[in-house]
């Protein structure tokens, strides 16, 4: 698992998309055929929500998962810390501070907005905090590897009798 088939015309996304599936250890197919003559916001932004709607669409009532995650993950300069509830609830808290205007082809303030709807659109509270970084491609990167992993791990089935709740579900 963790195969990815992704063309989205946007270098970077198409990198960071091989991440979340490589490191969440989820197979993920992404064609994306968007008005890139204008910018990269609608692509990138049509991509997050369909991500995000896979997501919640795949966690179904989230009965017997581990529902919480966390990782800290280093790319060389880079620390980022992402905290994930796969609650139901859509949430997002995002601080990252990019030192450029563009991840290669991907607008900086594209990175939060992808992670801002995904989150949404999946129904899930995501935290993400830069602890340490000075390179936008670390800094993103190892955002995307983060979230991964927190997804694996918050996906691992622990308990088939019920949702991860006191209230007996999770629901918004």
């Amino acid at each position: 698992m963790g195969a990815a088939d992704v063309s989205t015309g946007i270098g970077m996304l198409d990198h960071m998309l091989h991440q979340l599936a490589r490191h969440g250890g989820f197979d993920l197919t992404v064609q994306a055929d968007g008005d890139l003559h204008v910018d990269a916001h609608h692509t990138t932004e049509d991509v997050a929500i369909t991500l995000g709607q896979a997501l919640n669409e795949a966690l179904g009532d989230r009965a017997g998962i581990a529902r919480f995650a966390d990782r800290t993950v280093p790319l060389d300069e880079s620390l980022i810390q992402v905290a994930i509830d796969l609650s139901g609830r859509p949430y997002s808290q995002v601080a990252l501070d990019f030192p450029a205007p563009m991840i290669g082809e991907l607008p900086s303030s594209m990175a939060r907005h992808m992670l801002e709807t995904i989150a949404h659109e999946a129904r899930i509270a995501l935290h993400v905090r830069q602890l340490a970084g000075e390179n936008e491609h670390h800094i993103i990167e190892a955002t995307f590897k983060a979230l991964a992993r927190c997804l694996r791990d918050a996906v691992r089935v622990v308990d088939e009798s019920g949702a991860p709740s006191t209230k007996g579900t999770l629901s918004s």
